[in-house]
């Protein structure tokens, strides 16, 4: 234990790191249970309660609810998340098995009548939830079959002081896990770590075909100590704040549990799911309670999962689009999309198409994504005025738009109306034509970059060495610092009938008519023919 450091990824820790930062509202007079969900949506902040219910507890919420959280919890700036993100998950690391009396988590023993659900801190978080729910779990099991270990994020509902609902209803690991337990007639033991490092929900929402315990290690780039529950053979991080150890019973789908504010921001309906039986809970002596925003509509863009999962969903899709070749720029899945639906992606298309082989990938790739939208390397994804701009100057949905039909989508999608998962997605393509990138009207707009060193004395000498022209070339040729002597001299060939224009509209030396500029090449339409 001398070589393991379990405070460096404690919640607590991490807490104090963000109160340095001036992430963290500190609540010191007492709050009801019943107060605590509005308080917890109504601040952009994470916030530290240190008297919570009657048994006083110290809880905090919102601490995954942003990027720069998140880029703290990774010890990077913003704009270096996705890389050493990925840094990590390239760097794989060991597990290190603590024994049981040296686990900081074991330090308080809770078993028998003393392991109470409704002693922990439960609480209504949506208007009309089911029940009071502990929304901060990481679940931890072994498959009887392999012999793995999944992770994944699990909230427990109140039931009473030994049993506890859940939802084990969408497609995934600990769901397949469990359906072979039932099948058997088999208990299927589980421990939940409540009070985690942010880098530990980063990992428990991925899906690998492997130990997922070890990617808990892995993105923290430390070796991970390990200390099996009391209760069951399930191993759990020693460092965390408490576990709630204990099995889903071998009964099946048999009580409802529900609704709850899911994370659309809409309710999930009351559904049927396991029961889960408390055996024993431990934690660390000052523990802190932990709870995650979740399922808040109108602060759907501050929701914890959403805030881990554009991270795993970022990476996951530059990692997919490099491997094929493409030269990307940036990946956005903006926080308010609910859960990575909606993914932004610019490129620097090479090919005709690419944007669109760009588009299959990813609902090929992430199941979840509905909506995909491809712009060019000129274009600023994060930033709503430059991907609006983009959006209304380079999409015509009856060219642009690719519409999938009969996908699988995220369950609980309400646009669904309760038909399952299997619904439609559209990429849009929001990428200039290359074969009209050389015209005028396919240009990007910006000022002028002019470096005021003259090369030539008069607008004739410039046009007889460089003509065809732009007004402003002809302006930097001449070095001027002014310009409107430049449109004098232009008249001054107008007048003398040497003046010419193409359709671009830059400027040549020709023969025209006295007074009049003369059109050079194939022109565009007269504006005036169409009145």
């Amino acid at each position: 234990m001398s070589d393991i450091d379990t405070e460096k990824f404690r919640l607590r820790r991490f807490v104090e790191k963000l109160d340095q930062l001036g992430e963290v509202t500190t609540i010191e007079e007492p709050v009801d249970l019943t107060d605590l969900a509005a308080q917890i949506e109504a601040n952009e902040k994470a916030v530290l309660f240190k008297s919570v219910g009657p048994e006083k507890f110290e809880l905090v919420a919102n601490v995954n609810g942003s990027r720069s959280r998140l880029a703290a919890a990774l010890e990077v700036d913003e704009a270096d998340v996705i890389g050493e993100f990925q840094r990590r998950l390239d760097t794989p690391q060991p597990i290190i098995d603590v024994a049981q009396g040296d686990a900081p988590v074991q330090a308080v023993v809770l078993e028998g009548d003393q392991a109470d659900l409704t002693k922990l801190p439960f609480y209504i978080q949506h208007e009309f939830d089911g029940s009071a729910y502990l929304s901060s779990g990481i679940d931890y099991s072994v498959d009887p079959e392999t012999g793995t270990t999944n992770v994944g994020c699990r909230r427990l509902s109140l039931r009473d002081a030994k049993t506890a609902g859940t939802n084990v209803t969408a497609p995934s690991d600990l769901k397949r896990i469990y359906q072979g337990c039932v099948a058997r007639g088999e208990k299927l033991p589980i421990s939940f770590a409540v009070g985690s490092h942010p880098i530990d929900y980063m990992a428990a929402g991925m899906r690998i075909p492997a130990d997922e315990i070890s990617l808990v290690g892995t993105l923290r780039g430390e070796p991970l100590p390990l200390v099996k529950s009391l209760t069951n053979d399930v191993r759990v991080p020693a460092d965390a704040e408490m576990i709630i150890e204990g099995y889903f019973d071998e009964r099946g789908y048999v009580e409802p549990d529900g609704p709850y504010g899911e994370y659309v921001g809409f309710y999930g309906p009351m559904h049927m799911d396991p029961v889960f039986h408390v055996t024993a809970i431990t934690r660390r002596e000052d523990m802190l309670h932990q709870s995650l925003l979740h399922g808040s509509g109108p602060q759907i863009h501050r929701a914890e999962s959403v805030q881990l999962l554009t991270i795993r969903q970022e990476a996951h899709i530059y990692k997919t689009l490099r491997m094929m070749g493409v030269v990307v720029n940036d990946v956005y899945v903006p926080p308010g999309s609910a859960e990575g639906q909606n993914v932004r992606i610019s490129i620097k298309q090479m090919r005709p198409g690419q944007a669109r082989n760009c588009i299959a990938a990813v609902f090929g790739a992430v199941f979840g994504a509905k909506h995909v939208f491809i712009t060019d390397e000129d274009v600023d994804i994060r930033d709503e005025h430059s991907f609006e701009w983009a959006f209304v100057s380079r999409f015509q949905a009856d060219r642009d738009l690719v519409v999938f039909e009969g996908m699988m989508g995220m369950p609980m999608d309400p646009s669904l109306d309760g038909k399952g998962i299997i619904g439609a997605k559209a990429g849009f393509d929001l990428t200039l034509p290359l074969q009209s990138r050389g015209k005028l009207s396919m240009r990007v707009a910006s000022a002028p970059k002019l470096t005021g060193t003259a090369r030539y004395q008069t607008v004739t000498q410039a046009l007889e060495e460089n003509a065809p022209m732009f007004f402003s070339e002809i302006v930097d040729a001449l070095g001027s610092r002014d310009g409107r002597e430049i449109a004098v001299q232009l008249d001054e060939l107008r007048t003398d009938g040497k003046l010419m224009r193409n359709a671009d509209g830059q400027y040549l030396l020709g023969q025209a008519e006295k007074g009049t500029t003369g059109l050079h090449g194939p022109q565009h339409d007269d504006p005036n023919a169409h009145t």
